[in-house]
C-alpha cells in the first residue's frame, strides 16, 4: 500500500497557521469537510478530539496521525498538513508536531484502518521522507513529496 492510495492533491495543505493541537485539528476538520460533502466538520472534529483524549496520536519526530472511523465515510481518506509553526501534541518524544496526517476510515474497516496506520508509521519513521515534507513550499510540492516513492 502507498500513500497515494489514500491521499489526493485536494487534501494536502502546506504551512497551516495553528496555535495549538485543538486548533490544528479544528482547522483540519474544516479543510477536510470543504473537500468532501459527506463529511460533517463538527462530527469529524468531535471524533478526532475524542480519539486524542483516549491516546494522543503524536508519534514523535514532529509527526502526528490523528485518526478516526466514521459511519458516513465511504472509503479510506487521508489528509496531509504541515504547520507553519510546530505545536504541542503530547508526542511520545515530547517534541512539538509540524506534520499531521489525518486518517478517516469507514466505521467497519478495522483491518484496513490498522493496515494504513502501519504503512504511515513506517513511512514517517524515515528521516528523509519527513525532511522532504517539511521542505515543501506549497501544497503541490507537499503532495508530490508524499507520493513520490524514493525507497
Amino acid at each position: 500500500m502507498k500513500i497515494a492510495s489514500v491521499l489526493s492533491p485536494q487534501r494536502t495543505q502546506c504551512r497551516l497557521q495553528a496555535s495549538s493541537k485543538k486548533r490544528a485539528i479544528e482547522l483540519a476538520a474544516a479543510f477536510i469537510a470543504e473537500t468532501n460533502e459527506r463529511i460533517n466538520e463538527q462530527e469529524l472534529y468531535r471524533l478526532l478530539i475524542a480519539r486524542e483524549k483516549v491516546s494522543p496520536t503524536g508519534l514523535g519526530e514532529g509527526i502526528a496521525i490523528p485518526h478516526c472511523r466514521m459511519a458516513n465515510c465511504t472509503g479510506i481518506m487521508g489528509t496531509l498538513i504541515t504547520l507553519e509553526q510546530p505545536v504541542e501534541f503530547e508526542s511520545m518524544d515530547d517534541q512539538p508536531v509540524s506534520t499531521l496526517f489525518i486518517l478517516i476510515v469507514p466505521e467497519k474497516e478495522m483491518d484496513a484502518h490498522l493496515e494504513v496506520l502501519a504503512m504511515l508509521v513506517a513511512k514517517f519513521q524515515q528521516s528523509e521522507f519527513r525532511e522532504k515534507l517539511l521542505a515543501a513550499r506549497n501544497a503541490n510540492e507537499l503532495y508530490l513529496a508524499a507520493v513520490t516513492d524514493s525507497t
